[in-house]
């Protein structure tokens, strides 16, 4: 249909044509002496169509043979860029496929486009730090300039790989730095977690896994690990004198104060530095939070002195606890330990027997051996003592 209104049109425009031209009695004359030219006015209207055709078409000509160059540099630049893309593109892939040789070539190919260079780098960093090359890694790193917009992308790649590496010191370098950018988001915090957790920094460790769980960022089971080894450690540190653990025993937020492994490290650092009060109060404070075997041990250690009312409340108080957990054998011992000291020699055999007869690891029973031991000597039941004494050997060797 539009091919026949071309024809139609182009049909009417020749018929006008030829209908005007034929009515048209005009001349031109040109006189250059001692010339003259006369010319019909139609020809010379078809002579006129016709050069500004030829012009057009010259001057079309010289304008694209003027912008040649730069079409043929265009076209260049545009195939080096699909080029380098589909270089990029490839390095990633065999990134994520393993392929670390080939994404480090391939990332070679893509820096050909300054768009492509920090990317690139990124990705050859990481392949080269898989391969084991770590020059080659840091000379990736380093080609990417820190004014660039991938300053961040970098220097967390940087912090990665170095823990990857077990450097942890030059982590903590490159998260000063990060720090110092503003850059504080989520896995920058676990970065730095793991890197402080490396190099042993427990007090930053405990800082970061707060802030982690303000966010819901770590599992429970992890953040609880992380807190019982900086626990562990700081309140283990034998450094620290009487005034320095009730600093950090304050610094403690409440709600970890009452967790059992928490409770039961504090009343250990405390009773080795002679603080026994301080530890029965820590351990009772945990044991109302929530009953927990592992805090027993502890309240043995923190044994008052004999005669004295704090002994009598304890032993009564563990009596509470014995009639709410009758079967549990570090209740019964530390009992049995608590009434020995007081000299009741009748409980103290009662409870260190059950104690002895409920027990399943070796330290338990080694230590339930050595408290029948003592009481038997006490008595001078001198048969019954070396017998216990046998086995608390015995049971030393397990």
């Amino acid at each position: 249909m539009r091919l026949f209104l071309w024809l139609l049109t182009l049909l009417a425009t020749a018929i006008g044509l030829a209908v005007t031209a034929r009515f048209n009695p005009g001349n031109v004359v040109f006189f250059y002496p001692p010339y003259r030219v006369d010319l019909s006015l139609n020809f010379f209207l078809l002579l006129a169509v016709l050069a500004f055709i030829l012009i057009t078409l010259i001057l079309k000509t010289v304008r694209s043979t003027q912008a040649m160059p730069g079409k043929v540099a265009a076209y260049r630049r545009e195939k080096r860029e699909r080029e380098a893309n589909r270089a990029l593109r490839e390095s990633l892939k065999a990134l994520f496929e393993g392929r670390f040789g080939h994404a480090e070539k391939a990332a070679r190919q893509a820096v050909d486009v300054a768009e492509n260079v920090g990317v690139a780098a990124l990705i050859g960093a990481r392949a080269a730090h898989r391969m084991q090359q770590m020059e080659r890694r840091d000379l990736w790193l380093s080609s990417i300039e820190p004014e660039n917009a991938l300053k961040t992308a970098r220097l967390m790649t940087r912090i990665e790989l170095l823990i990857d590496e077990n450097r942890p010191a030059a982590a903590l370098e490159a998260v000063d730095e990060l720090r110092a950018s503003g850059t504080r988001h989520i896995h920058a915090l676990r970065l730095a977690l793991k890197a402080n957790e490396r190099v042993g920094n427990w007090s930053e460790v405990l800082r970061l896994v707060r802030s982690l769980d303000n966010h819901n960022a770590l599992h429970p089971a992890l953040s609880r690990r992380l807190k019982e080894l900086a626990y562990r450690d700081l309140l283990g540190n034998r450094s620290n004198d009487t005034e320095a653990l009730h600093r950090l025993w304050s610094s403690v937020p409440a709600k970890d104060r009452v967790t059992p492994f928490v409770a039961a490290a504090a009343a250990k650092a405390f009773n080795q530095l002679g603080l026994h009060e301080a530890a029965r109060i820590i351990v009772e404070r945990a044991l109302v939070a929530g009953w927990d075997d592992r805090l027993m041990r502890a309240y043995r250690d923190s044994a008052a002195e004999v005669g004295s009312p704090a002994l009598l409340a304890q032993i009564e108080r563990c009596e509470e606890w014995h009639a709410t957990h009758p079967s549990d054998p570090e209740l019964a011992l530390t009992l049995g330990a608590l009434c020995l000291k007081q000299k009741l020699w009748g409980k103290a055999q009662r409870h260190l027997e059950q104690a002895l007869s409920d027990a399943t690891e070796p330290t338990m029973l080694r230590e339930a051996h050595l408290k029948l031991a003592l009481l038997h000597e006490a008595l001078h039941h001198d048969e019954q003592a070396s017998q216990h004494y046998r086995q608390c050997a015995l049971a030393t060797q397990l």
